[in-house]
This record gives C-alpha cells, sequence and structure tokens, in this order.
C-alpha cells in the first residue's frame, strides 16, 4: 500500500538530516528522526528514531526508540524499543518490550520492565509540577 506511511514517519516533529552534527541535550514531545550524528542526551515524550546511517552516542530516557542506525550508551523507554536489520545498539537497555530483527546487532545488558513505574522519570514529568 504505498500510500500508507508509518507512523513514526507522519508525526515527526524534529530532523537531524544526514550529514548535520550536534552534541548537547535534546528534550522534546511526539517523534523526533535522527539521521545525523548526535551526542549528548535525549528526554522525551514520544517516539525516537534513529534512521539507518545515523550515528547517535547518549544516554536516551523516551517512551520509545526505533534504531535503524548505531546507537551507544543508554536507553531507558517506558513503551518500546526495536532494533532493526540494519540497526546496532551497543549500550544498556531498560524496556518493557524490546524487539530485535533478524540481521541485527546487540552488546550490552538488558533490564526487561514491567510497567512504566519500573522506568525512570523523564525530567520533562518533574518540570511539570510531577512529585516523586
Amino acid at each position: 500500500m504505498m500510500g500508507l506511511k508509518r507512523k513514526e514517519e507522519e508525526e515527526v516533529r524534529a530532523f537531524l538530516g544526514k550529514g548535520a552534527e550536534f552534541t548537547g541535550k535534546l528534550m522534546f514531545n511526539g517523534s523526533v528522526r535522527i539521521d545525523g550524528d548526535f551526542k549528548g542526551d535525549i528526554f522525551g515524550t514520544g517516539t525516537l528514531v534513529i534512521g539507518e546511517g545515523a550515528g547517535v552516542e547518549a544516554d536516551i530516557h523516551v517512551d520509545s526508540v526505533l534504531v535503524s542506525g548505531e546507537m551507544r550508551g543508554q536507553i531507558d523507554v517506558k513503551k518500546l524499543l526495536k532494533i532493526y536489520s540494519t540497526g546496532k545498539l551497543l549500550g544498556n537497555v531498560n524496556a518493557p518490550i524490546f524487539s530485535i530483527e533478524e540481521g541485527a546487532f546487540f552488546e550490552g545488558s538488558c533490564h526487561m520492565t514491567r510497567n512504566e513505574a519500573e522506568v525512570h522519570p523523564l525530567p520533562l514529568e518533574l518540570a511539570s509540577g510531577e512529585k516523586r
């Protein structure tokens, strides 16, 4: 069905394209796609898409992460982590759902959380007045 796009592609609110480099802290709501190089920390409510050819070195605390490129660092997700066949993940994972396609690469440790309460709270939630 050519007319249908995947959900994460339709709702992308920010995009770091191939050839672009960014170092720092990224905080977002919605969906963000990285196809370039990123180093730092990523916090958000929504989905982070690490595109094919991307190079990300970060500590990530978001709802969901979809990896098609290369990722190094700690990942804490509330909902889903998926590594596609072109993806490479080196780092530690906390996730309730962790999916790895055939051909993908994963090296690190994984802690399967049972629910969102086991995942560390995001700074965005704490900043909005939510108490621990």
